[in-house]
């Protein structure tokens, strides 16, 4: 596995988890948090399918980033607009997420 991949990979782990830890959090609260559960596990599952493909050098790389991307960047959005610590920290996570993976998209 390439080098290159070390910061994406820790990006992508730590957003995972700060989606999951939101997304459990989320659905103690009110029916508002709907679409921040969605978001929650639409990101969680693209950050393991990426971890997963970077780990076999899929050929789909360069594709599956920029999907992990969009997703991170479309949580983190619907996150920050939250007061809740744990939205709050998704975000940032899912932002970081989101450059990590751009700056390995060719």
């Amino acid at each position: 596995m390439n080098s290159a991949y070390k910061e994406v990979l820790k990006a992508m782990d730590r957003c995972m988890e700060a989606c999951n830890v939101c997304y459990h959090a989320c659905l103690k609260e009110e029916q508002q948090m709907m679409r921040c559960i969605e978001l929650d596990r639409d990101c969680a599952e693209i950050c393991a399918y990426s971890i997963n493909a970077i780990q076999r050098s899929s050929k789909f790389v360069d594709r599956i980033l920029r999907l992990c991307a969009e997703i991170c960047e479309a949580c983190g959005t619907e996150c920050k607009s939250h007061d809740h610590r744990h939205c709050q920290d998704c975000a940032k996570a899912c932002f970081h997420c989101a450059e990590e993976c751009r700056k390995l998209i060719k």
